[in-house]
Formats: C-alpha cells, sequence, structure tokens
C-alpha cells in the first residue's frame, strides 16, 4: 500500500520538475562559450564560426524567436572571395574559391506594422592575421569584448523584449558575420533582406560593450540620424557618462543600415590595450556594466514604444574628414575621452611613442607646431608627417607638461 503511494508521488515530483522553467542564460555564459578557445577566434567561413552560429541559432530557438533567414531557416549565408588588395572591394560570389559567411537571424513577431532591428557582429579573427595587433606569431583572438559581449547583449535583450509589455513593434535580432573583414554580413543583409526595410523603424548596434569603465562613460554613435535620438538616450540614462557622436558611419554594422537611409544607434564602451590581441578574454569583462547597457537599451526601446515610426536624418560623414597619413605613433587613442588632448590608451611595443617614453594615460597636447585639442586635430597634425622626420611631442601626465622627441 505503501509503495502504491510512494510511486505516483514520485512521478508527481518529476513531472513538476520538467514543468519547472529551465534556469536562464547569462551574459557570462554566453560570453564564456563564444570567446573560448574550443571556437579558435571565430574567422568568416571558418568551421568555427559555424560552431558559434549553431550556439546562438540554439539561443535563438530556446528563446523562442521564428527562423528569419533563408528558407525558413535561422542562417543567411553569402558567399564571396578575399580581397588580395586590401582597397579592393570584396565582391559576393560564389565559386571554388569562395568563402561563406552566415548572418544568424531570429524574428518576434508581434504583428506590429514596423519592425526595430537589434544587432551584433560575432566573428572575430581566429588565429590572427589582418587586423590583428599581435606581433609575436599565430594565436588565437578569442574576442570576448569584440564581439562576443555585443552579442551577449543582444540575446539578453531577446528575454527582455519577449517578456516585455513593448509590443508596437515586431524585432529582428541578428547576429552578423564578416564584420571584422568590411561590414560583409550586414552590408549582404541591407541588400539582400528577409524583412521589408520600408517598415523598418530603426536599428540597434552592440560592438564592443564588455569594458564599461569606473566613470561608466558610454559612447552611442549615430545620434544625428534621426531627431528623437539624443532626447530619448538622455532622458532615459541610469548614470552613463555619454558621449554622444551624430554621424551614421562608422567602423561597424550599423553602418550598412544608415546606408538604406534607417535611423542608427550604436553602442560602445571604447577600446583598450587587448583589442585585437590574443589577450581578449571573457575573465577581464564587466558584466554589471553589460547588465547595465541591457537596462539602458530596453528603457530606450521602450521610451520609443508608443511613438510613431522614427524619421530619419542623414549625418555628416565624419570619416571622410579623416586626413590620410603615412605614419604612426604607436598608441591607441581613447576615444571616449572627452576633454582636451589626445588621451594615450594603449601603447605599441617597439613604436615611436614607446621609444619617446610615452605612456599609457598620457595626454597628447601638442605634436608639432599643432596644438592637439581633440581626436580629430590630433590626426591633422599627425597627416603632416613621413617616416624618417623628427618632431616634438608635449603630453600632460598628472598634470605635468613633459616634452619628448618623436621619431618616425
Amino acid at each position: 500500500m505503501i509503495k502504491k503511494i510512494i510511486i505516483p508521488l514520485l512521478l508527481l515530483v518529476i513531472i513538476s520538475c520538467k514543468k519547472e522553467k529551465e534556469p536562464s542564460v547569462s551574459l557570462q555564459d554566453d560570453v564564456y562559450f563564444l570567446a573560448s578557445d574550443s571556437l579558435g577566434g571565430r574567422e568568416t567561413g571558418s568551421a568555427y564560426e559555424l560552431k558559434a552560429a549553431e550556439y546562438i541559432k540554439q539561443r535563438m530557438n530556446d528563446l523562442h524567436l521564428n527562423p528569419a533567414g533563408d528558407s525558413a531557416s535561422y542562417y543567411q549565408t553569402f558567399s564571396f572571395k578575399p580581397k588580395k588588395d586590401p582597397h579592393q572591394e570584396v565582391k559576393y560570389v560564389s565559386s571554388d574559391s569562395s568563402i561563406t559567411g552566415t548572418n544568424i537571424i531570429g524574428y518576434l513577431d508581434n504583428k506590429a506594422e514596423n519592425t526595430v532591428i537589434i544587432g551584433a557582429h560575432y566573428d572575430h579573427l581566429g588565429m590572427g592575421g589582418e587586423g590583428s595587433l599581435y606581433r609575436d606569431g599565430t594565436a588565437i583572438h578569442n574576442g570576448a569584448d569584440d564581439n562576443a559581449s555585443g552579442v551577449a547583449v543582444m540575446l539578453q535583450l531577446v528575454d527582455s523584449l519577449s517578456k516585455g509589455q513593448d509590443k508596437n513593434n515586431n524585432y529582428l535580432f541578428m547576429a552578423f558575420s564578416g564584420e571584422e573583414i568590411g561590414l560583409l554580413g550586414s552590408n549582404y543583409f541591407a541588400k539582400n533582406p528577409t524583412v521589408d526595410l520600408t517598415h523598418v523603424n530603426y536599428m540597434i548596434n552592440m560592438d564592443m560593450v564588455g569594458r564599461l569603465r569606473e566613470d561608466k562613460t558610454l559612447s552611442v554613435s549615430g545620434t544625428g540620424t534621426s531627431p528623437i535620438w539624443s532626447q530619448v538616450l538622455n532622458a532615459s540614462n541610469p548614470g552613463f557618462k555619454l558621449v554622444l557622436k551624430e554621424s551614421g558611419v562608422g567602423p561597424s554594422d550599423h553602418t550598412s543600415f544608415y546606408l538604406q537611409d534607417l535611423p542608427v544607434l550604436h553602442f560602445f564602451t571604447g577600446q583598450h590595450e587587448d583589442y585585437h590581441k590574443p589577450t581578449d578574454d571573457a575573465d577581464k569583462l564587466n558584466y554589471e556594466g553589460m547588465e547595465m547597457i541591457v537596462g539602458y537599451i530596453s528603457s530606450v526601446i521602450s521610451e520609443l514604444d508608443d511613438d510613431p515610426k522614427l524619421t530619419f536624418k542623414k549625418t555628416k560623414n565624419e570619416s571622410e574628414e579623416v586626413p590620410r597619413f603615412k605614419v604612426a605613433l604607436g598608441v591607441v587613442p581613447d576615444y571616449l575621452f572627452d576633454g582636451k588632448g589626445m588621451r594615450i590608451d594603449g601603447v605599441s611595443e617597439d613604436k615611436p611613442a614607446q621609444k619617446a617614453g610615452l605612456l599609457k594615460g598620457d595626454i597628447v597636447i601638442q605634436l608639432g607646431d599643432s596644438t592637439v585639442v581633440d581626436m580629430m586635430s590630433y590626426m591633422r597634425a599627425l597627416s603632416v608627417f613621413e617616416e624618417g622626420n623628427s618632431t616634438k611631442v608635449i603630453v600632460d601626465r598628472k598634470g605635468e607638461k613633459i616634452e619628448a622627441k618623436i621619431t618616425f
């Protein structure tokens, strides 16, 4: 008799356990998988990238997104020939010598008229090669900040928007391939969309959002692409030190959508000394900062939920104004610095800056005869020099002005 009672009770416990909600996947879980050595740096078109694509596809499926790629799948593939000339434009072709990249696309259908696109690239540099700043041979470039961080934030936004009350837009979530070699995946989608772009409201891009600093500086580009952006970003701000940039053109995937006359935003926490090196690892990310960014983007989306379709506005293309230069100082600029001068965020080995004794944290205030007040004036000053030239540089080092000789 006791056995007859116990067995049904055990069955009830087992059934109730099965009905319990699966534990949610955290930002850390996604980053640690995507930035693990087992994914070999996620180089575009490699078996490792496909392994990452399979993981993201499964995450989208588990989050109940509808497939929105080719032929009712989550994948949109594109083939191209690798460039021999760095200034050459990539051609999308399929042949024996071509490489195939894979976008992963999922759709949250709220039966709304317009759709918001939310994206992040998931490819990286593999073992290094072109684009790597590592000079000691080949090594796995895990790309935790660049851009496992953006993919992880995107997947958290899927979860947030699926459960929220913001139902006046549909949401298309995309993990782009081929960003590191020329925004290939986003460019291909923009020209071969799986949704009607005339009904796309706006696009949000997350690229390198894993290294929020102590002062909570967050760069948001594309703020000039719609008149409402600055107002909404400031009204929804939970405490970031915002650096707002108007241009819709930049070195990430939002550019492909801006060029289709769509309002865009690009979120970015800044460059660092591990950028495009094997040391960009998962244990260096600020996960609390990433959670804060998830909440902020959710708030921006929520603030716009009841608004009509956003108005698009063209912006000045800042990249066209960048001077051409023949030499390099050998530093990583701090693009989030909003003081006077150009703050150095990293110094490369055996380059002019290191040989001159410049240090991370120094603020360049004069180069040659030119005063440096911001990034653009720094680049203008640098553009006049050629290899073999020598000049003076003056930096502000913790309030002390230090002069050094630079030889290019």
